[in-house]
């Protein structure tokens, strides 16, 4: 479902985990669950760099225990997890160059976030900043069917290439599918591209083939590919060049991707390599949360939520709802509830207990980094566990 009324068409894309700036996130994320399983109490801002056969960590950290962690071992299993382990790559888990500028986090961030010792006595938010959380009913993920399609597809793909179905297939690739709408509701996809790095000497003929049929296959049930449906497969003729080695990469470089496919808002942060007091991470989590379960109430076809803060400050500075027209109820009804902090409460403190973002208990923070944030059942902040608490205040 997209925000836009009229008739039209709408794009978004995915990227692989094999993707220059999806390796960054993955690495970052990696140092993150590390941390966090050591101290749950770790403040972790880690940013990571790639180009050719190289690995840059930097950043603010402190853990309790981070001198028992070593961050160039975890780079490296990323990397080779990945698929990233043959020189011929011209960036390998075996053979990269590593290197730490990573230090400790400024003591006057952490008096603000740290509960008890900031001006608000109570944690306090990690920066200012707004956030956004999104959920429609067009997908059976609670997502905008061109993202949702987009991860599906690469999903598949990364299985395929592991799993050795299509042996040529290296990490590198990215998706985009258009979906045309119809007052709201997607009715047809227009197209798909994907652009997938191979080895060399495979005709483009074989990939386009291959890759088509999974397509179809992958996005069939959705009942949404048409005789008119574009397959646009490879279309430069050539990825062999690909990875690190073809494009530098950097964490937090594709948020859209991480997001709602620039159908739903947002805000002005990055995920990955941060631990969740910094709000820009867990509050749009938290939001995410909240609407979905709005949306699975059956009160309003979309949701979009905004919340606000200041940094060391523990109350939000604003909550906006929009249903887009979409709502059964009177939307100020939605955000009255959301302000009373019964069902949800947006404090940072409270959030990260309520998903329990510092204990992850089967998913940890490098699996957000691939393939959305969202959409996903493993993840906490996915449970529509309030439907009846929403019910109940809202009719």
């Amino acid at each position: 479902m997209s925000k836009i009324k009229n008739n039209h068409i709408f794009t978004s894309e995915s990227v692989s985990e094999g993707h220059p700036d999806k390796i960054c996130d993955q690495i970052s994320d990696a140092i993150l669950d590390e941390c966090i399983k050591l101290d749950p109490l770790s403040r972790v801002a880690c940013e990571t760099l790639t180009t050719t056969n190289l690995v840059v960590n930097a950043g603010e950290i402190t853990c309790k225990y981070w001198d028992e962690i070593n961050p160039e071992v975890l780079a490296r299993k990323v990397v080779d997890q990945i698929g990233y382990n043959n020189d011929e790559l011209k960036f390998s888990s075996q053979s990269f160059e590593y290197i730490n500028r990573i230090h400790s986090q400024s003591k006057d961030i952490s008096q603000g976030v740290t509960e008890g010792e900031g001006v608000d006595k109570e944690q306090g938010a990690g920066d200012q900043g707004m956030m956004f959380g999104y959920a429609d009913n067009s997908t059976s993920e609670f997502m905008p069917a061109p993202i949702a399609f987009s991860h599906r597809l690469l999903d598949e793909l990364q299985k395929l290439r592991k799993d050795n179905s299509i042996p040529y297939l290296r990490p590198d690739s990215k998706s985009q599918v258009s979906v045309r709408y119809q007052n709201g509701i997607p009715v047809e996809i227009d197209s798909i591209v994907i652009s997938h790095q191979t080895n060399e000497n495979i005709s483009l003929n074989q990939i386009q083939k291959d890759m088509t049929s999974v397509a179809k296959e992958v996005l069939h049930s959705t009942g949404l590919i048409t005789p008119n449906t574009k397959f646009i497969i490879n279309p430069t003729g050539r990825f062999v060049i690909g990875g690190p080695h073809g494009d530098a990469g950097l964490t937090g470089r594709k948020i859209i991707v991480d997001t709602y496919g620039g159908v739903g808002s947002h805000g002005g942060g990055a995920f990955s390599g941060k631990d969740p007091s910094k709000v820009d991470r867990s509050a749009a989590y938290y939001a995410r949360y909240a609407a979905k379960n709005i949306v699975a109430s059956g009160l309003a076809d979309k949701c979009e939520i905004q919340v606000a803060y200041a940094i060391g400050i523990s109350e939000p500075l604003s909550i906006n709802v929009d249903t887009f027209g979409t709502s059964s109820v009177d939307e100020k009804n939605i955000s009255e509830m959301l302000a009373s902090s019964e069902i949800f409460d947006f404090k940072p403190s409270n959030l990260i207990d309520d998903l329990q973002l510092l204990h992850p208990f089967g998913w940890c923070y490098q699996d957000t980094a691939s393939y959305g944030h969202f959409g996903r059942d493993k993840f906490p902040w996915e449970k529509t566990d309030k439907i009846d608490q929403i019910v109940n205040a809202l009719e």
